[in-house]
């Protein structure tokens, strides 16, 4: 009977170990973090994407200047929404608010960047709306 009991015991710590292994428990602060380098790469990515067309459009000084212009009008936009789904009240929404900041940032940053990949992947040959940006091939 002891026996039994000694090995069931050890089954359940060492099933216990196993799974709390598996678990990542985080604190806020933690969290928080691993969101605001979420939003950290997210933004690298596009300024990578930017810098890319800015390099493969250099030869249209016009379209540049456009182009710059409205990147940074879409940084107004972008900060003008977060400050919309976040405002500051001063009530102190909680530790979580910087997480949902970042993951929201993190959102807007990856659709834009998307969004701008259209000047470096083309648009098929036949559209005849593609503006500035090149056919793809």
């Amino acid at each position: 009977m002891k026996i039994q009991l000694g090995l069931r015991a050890a089954w359940l710590v060492l099933g216990l170990t196993i799974l709390t292994s598996f678990a990542k428990a985080q604190s806020q602060t933690a969290m928080n973090m691993e969101a605001g380098d979420g939003y950290a790469k997210a933004d690298r990515e596009l300024n990578v994407v930017y810098q890319k067309i800015l390099k493969s459009y250099a030869a249209q000084p016009i379209f540049i200047k456009k182009f710059k212009t409205a990147q940074r009008l879409w940084v107004q936009l972008r900060d003008a929404e977060l400050e919309a789904r976040y405002p500051d009240t001063g009530d102190g929404r909680g530790s979580a608010e910087p997480m949902c900041k970042s993951i929201y940032l993190e959102k807007l940053t990856k659709e834009r960047t998307s969004f701008l990949n259209i000047w470096l992947t083309g648009i098929p040959e036949g559209d005849v709306c593609t503006g500035s940006v090149k056919m793809s091939r």
